[in-house]
């Protein structure tokens, strides 16, 4: 990654995080009542039996709701656990599963570890962003987890970030390895920004 790019990411998820961190709890808890009603209607128009999503942080757009939601209406949600190489392991999601800070202090599911290659039997995944723009092009939080598990992935499904409604930007600083994504969830819509063939 050149320095140019680097400190391009570096500069904006800075400025994402500070604004995330100033939101209120009330804007918060409309944001997560949006995404769970947009998530809701993806999963129906889609056909969606599958999923992989996260446990949303405090600060990010919550998915918590969602997922509780998702779970109680039969669909099977896997959820992401960190590992020390890079990938990701997954674990079902479970009615009032047990939560625990994962490697980096984010929430992350207590229970069976599946491989990371158990995320390739769903029919969409459901993945955090700091922003992404109009082409489709994701700006992570700099780990690399998800463009890898993305990059690794055959026959990947769609794949939707969820992300505040302000941080749909024009375009994001991109490098080699970063993956783009189907489209984004935010709080008032749903935007395909990308092909959903499979």
């Amino acid at each position: 990654m050149s320095d140019s790019i680097d400190n391009a990411k570096r500069a904006l998820r800075a400025d994402l995080r500070e604004r995330r961190s100033t939101m209120s709890d009330a804007a918060r808890e409309t944001a997560a009542d949006g995404i769970r009603s947009q998530l809701r209607e993806l999963i129906e128009r889609l056909g969606v039996r599958s999923l992989s999503c996260y446990l949303s942080a405090p600060t990010e757009p919550g998915t918590r709701a969602f997922v509780d939601e998702a779970v109680a209406a039969g669909l099977r949600v896997l959820l992401p656990v960190t590992r020390n190489d890079g990938l990701l392991d997954w674990v079902v999601a479970e009615p009032g599963g047990a939560i625990a800070d994962g490697m980096f202090g984010l929430p992350e599911p207590v229970g069976e570890v599946l491989s990371p290659m158990s995320v390739g039997e769903v029919d969409l995944l459901v993945i955090p962003a700091a922003a992404v723009d109009v082409a489709g092009m994701r700006l992570g939080w700099g780990r690399g987890y998800f463009d890898k598990t993305l990059g690794s992935m055959e026959n990947r499904p769609p794949v939707y970030a969820v992300v505040f409604d302000s941080e749909l930007v024009d375009e994001v600083p991109r490098d080699l390895h970063d993956q783009p994504v189907t489209g984004v969830v935010t709080p008032t819509r749903t935007v395909v920004l990308a092909s959903e063939a499979h």
